[in-house]
């Protein structure tokens, strides 16, 4: 493009990963003079980071492209992404799209778009065995809690997932690189900040450093209030970083999110999951032996192939039992280039939506029953944004609280509060 558009803007589908890389990105554009605008308003360039982990992501992303080019039929809209480096040429065939940027070409993105006299119907991809590099990247959410890329990548072959088709194998920043970007975020006012990655607990094998270690620099070399852990895969959770979280005045919340999957141990090794339940159940027990009231999300998928009754009940029972806070119900969808895509016994649509209503009304139980043993107790809130005549913010442990909103600015402030209201998917209190 000869001359420079002056607007610009972006949408993300996926994961805090995606959101860490988009801000990058947004933050590159505004350094060349582009100002940005809500993706919902008429903009000079369109830029789509995309997701690709169910069809569904596939769906919303085409959805997204299709109502930039209705808000502004001359606008360039760029696709990239993870879905941009595993489909490039299906994006490519919509009318829509100017411009396909594979995982490798995401972040010269504004510098193809600067110097190419024309992009037209362009696709920029390159083989996924090129991504080595680490790419920098960090997002602010309201001002207040901030998203760290730490690693990137995964060299973990399970069969339903494209991920390492998308972005290549595990690769990281160093700590003293990662340190110096969240003194940045925390010199901007983030007070919290949240590590993310594809595979976080892999972290070092670029730079031959360990995620504990990571885990102390953050803590020692930082002033940041508190430190999230993203994700992390339950064979990587270490008595190391248990402890860690379990030190006095340790910055690390008592908050822990684990990729769990099934319940069945015969459907984790069709998954080729590298634990079994039975590990999974130790690692949480340890966590609370450590930190008795500390939160635990697991994610579970419903539907994986050869998945019968016999084994979603020993995934549902196994839950039941389970000492966790929440869970995150993905219904299984299959990826094309996958194992799992071809596998038999595949799972019929209607008997998965049964199956994930079951989970889901569990998570309700389970998350409503934790908040219940904060009733009429004291917590730090850090709060984040105003809503509906409410301040609202989450506890160390991830609970959501909210305060009514009175004279005082409560944004980016930790103030303790009574919890008083068990509201399920929310706490209510007042200021202590």
């Amino acid at each position: 493009m000869s001359t420079p558009a002056r607007t610009v803007a972006f949408q993300t589908v996926g994961c805090k990963l995606n959101y860490a890389e988009t801000d990058t990105l947004q933050r590159s554009f505004a350094a060349q003079g582009f100002h940005p605008v809500s993706f919902h308003q008429v903009a000079d360039v369109y830029v789509i980071n995309t997701c690709s982990v169910t069809a569904q992501a596939d769906r919303d992303c085409r959805k997204l492209v299709r109502q930039a080019r209705r808000r502004n039929p001359s606008a360039f809209i760029a696709v990239t992404g993870c879905y941009a480096q595993l489909q490039p040429d299906t994006l490519q065939a919509m009318e829509e799209v100017n411009a396909v940027f594979g995982s490798r070409e995401k972040f010269s993105l504004l510098d193809s778009l600067l110097e190419e006299e024309s992009l037209q119907r362009s696709v920029l991809t390159s083989p996924v065995e090129s991504l080595t590099t680490f790419q920098p990247s960090y997002s602010l959410e309201h001002r207040t809690r901030a998203y760290l890329k730490v690693q990137d990548g995964c060299d973990y072959p399970c069969t339903y997932c494209t991920i390492p088709q998308a972005r290549g194998r595990s690769r990281n920043g160093s700590i003293a690189e990662l340190v110096e970007q969240a003194r940045t975020m925390a010199a901007a006012g983030a007070r919290e900040l949240v590590l993310t990655g594809v595979n976080v607990g892999d972290f070092g094998r670029t730079t031959g450093e360990r995620f504990a270690d990571l885990l102390r620099a953050l803590q020692v070399e930082t002033s940041l209030d508190r430190i999230r852990i993203s994700s992390l895969e339950p064979n990587l959770l270490s008595d190391e970083i248990l402890d860690l979280m379990a030190e006095p005045n340790t910055s690390l919340a008592p908050h822990l999110h684990l990729p769990l999957q099934s319940g069945s141990n015969r459907i984790l090794r069709t998954m080729k999951r590298r634990y079994r339940r039975e590990q999974v159940a130790e690692r949480v027990r340890s966590l609370h032996l450590r930190l008795p009231e500390a939160a635990v999300g697991i994610d579970v998928i419903v539907g994986f192939p050869g998945e019968g009754d016999a084994e979603f009940q020993e995934t549902e029972d196994f839950l039941t039992d389970l000492d966790c806070t929440y869970l995150h119900v993905f219904s299984f969808s299959p990826r094309p280039g996958t194992p799992a895509a071809d596998y038999p016994r595949q799972v019929d649509r209607r008997e998965i939506a049964r199956r994930s209503a079951r989970l889901r009304q569990l998570s309700t139980l389970k998350r409503r029953r934790f908040q219940e043993r904060w009733l009429n107790r004291e917590a730090p809130v850090l709060f984040e944004y105003t809503r509906e005549g409410y301040w609202w913010g989450h506890t160390p442990e991830y609970i959501l609280v909210r305060v009514p909103a009175e004279e005082e600015n409560l944004h980016n402030r930790i103030r303790p509060v009574l919890l008083s209201r068990n509201g399920g998917a929310y706490m209510e209190g007042q200021l202590s």
